[in-house]
């Protein structure tokens, strides 16, 4: 596929996946194919120790590629960000390896990439969304304090760790290529960097279920995610303030997708 047709490109991190990508490779593709569009799936094998590659190496050929790229340096978002800046395509995002997140409305993000947004931020906490989680008392509570910390960084939505952002690709790789926080936190780095260069950030609602697996610990994670906060906070500060916001440039994506209004399945 040349990269100059390519639409949209989904990065994937995956750390021992091997037995979660194969669905998760099947309805992602699936999601994608029926956008009717040039897509790819690119799955970062973040320093693996099972059969993450191999699984991806078998994929079979199909209307959606599927490309393996490997990440030394171990940490979502340093994967997230591989991924992110070996893309040229004209929008690229991410989203879980556990799809937690329904792919189901790709179409609505699409559409609102190509109308003008430079971000499309699933939210869990935007009122439309619908949750189905198991989470303790304790890591509820633990996310509404997070989400208070991070709004010192984040304005424009209302949460920044859903797993699924989509961007135009050049203010992806302007957001992602100095990102320095490789844990849980770097959507809030990604985010407020986007959002300090003067970049239009959508918020969605998702359709999120709380999948078995997760490699958020509580306990392990989460006052270091509070502590990567504080520093993404006091680094952002610290930089210089861009010269010119992000120009609002609304591209046509491919022929099949430009005109005065988007196909039907690219309408929210």
């Amino acid at each position: 596929m040349s990269s100059d047709a390519l639409v949209l490109d989904v990065v994937v991190p995956a750390y021992n996946e091997a037995l979660r990508l194969p669905d998760t490779l099947v309805l992602l593709r699936q999601a994608l194919a029926d956008l009717g569009v040039p897509c790819r799936v690119t799955v970062v094998d973040n320093a693996s120790t099972d059969g993450t590659a191999d699984v991806v190496a078998g994929v079979p050929a199909g209307p959606v590629p599927v490309r393996l790229l490997h990440c030394a340096d171990r940490g979502k978002g340093f994967a997230v960000r591989a991924g992110v800046l070996a893309s040229d395509a004209r929008y690229v995002g991410f989203c879980d390896a556990d799809l937690a997140t329904a792919p189901d409305n790709l179409g609505h993000v699409l559409w609102l990439l190509v109308d003008g947004a430079d971000a499309v931020v699933g939210s869990r906490a935007h009122p439309e969304s619908v949750v189905e989680e198991r989470h303790s008392l304790l890591r509820r509570w633990g996310a509404v304090a997070f989400r208070a910390a991070v709004r010192q960084v984040v304005r424009g939505v209302g949460e920044t760790q859903c797993g699924f952002k989509f961007f135009r690709g050049d203010v992806a790789r302007r957001a992602f290529a100095p990102l320095r926080c490789g844990g849980f936190a770097f959507d809030v780095e990604v985010l407020g960097r986007a959002e300090r260069a003067g970049a239009r950030l959508v918020e969605i609602p998702v359709n999120w279920v709380d999948v078995p697996g997760s490699r958020f610990s509580p306990v392990r994670h989460g006052w270091r995610s509070f502590l990567d906060v504080a520093s993404i906070r006091r680094q952002l500060r610290h930089e210089a303030v861009p010269v010119a916001p992000m120009p609002i440039v609304g591209l046509p994506v491919a022929p099949d997708v430009t005109g005065a209004t988007a196909p039907a399945g690219l309408r929210p």
